[in-house]
């Protein structure tokens, strides 16, 4: 074990752990990053191709669940187009603004204004934005557990 290449790993994916609740910030990537940048460091000392391709493939379905949570949460209270692109700009607007406060306020505020725009009742707004915040939440949850997963496993893989 390398104790440097060790800690920029571990470091870039605990940037992946805070980017898997942070939009915009490419979580599980970072922290599949880690993995790839200490395999190079190394020399493949801890684990091998075998291993990069299963958490290539997990990391690209933690995408596409994260990518499917958030529309399937606006979607099934009632969002249109409009709601969902609401809570992503939403979304983003208010983790600049607020950090994470601002990020789930943002989703639900832009959702309902997405959908208030399209020109819905307050009423239907209202379930989208909660959708929205649903959707994100369980996808955001998601990308945690196999971010963490992901952490375990490396360190298991190169303490042991």
């Amino acid at each position: 074990m390398k104790i440097l290449p060790l800690l920029v790993a571990l470091a870039l994916m605990l940037l992946g752990l805070v980017g898997a609740i942070i939009p915009a910030m490419p979580g599980v990537p970072l922290i599949y990053a880690g993995y790839l940048l200490y395999g190079v460091l190394s020399g493949w000392q801890s684990y091998g191709l075998g291993t990069m391709v299963f958490w290539a493939a997990v990391t690209i379905l933690s995408l596409v669940l994260d990518y499917l949570a958030g529309i399937a949460g606006t979607k099934k209270y009632g969002a249109s187009i409009f709601g969902i692109w609401g809570s992503v700009v939403g979304a983003v607007a208010g983790v600049l603004l607020a950090n994470l406060p601002g990020l789930v306020i943002g989703t639900f505020v832009g959702a309902f204004a997405g959908e208030l725009w399209a020109g819905k009742s307050s009423k239907e707004a209202l379930r989208a934005g909660k959708g929205a915040l649903i959707g994100w939440l369980g996808g955001t949850i998601a990308k945690v557990v196999i971010g963490v997963v992901m952490v375990g496993a490396f360190l298991w893989q190169v303490l042991r």
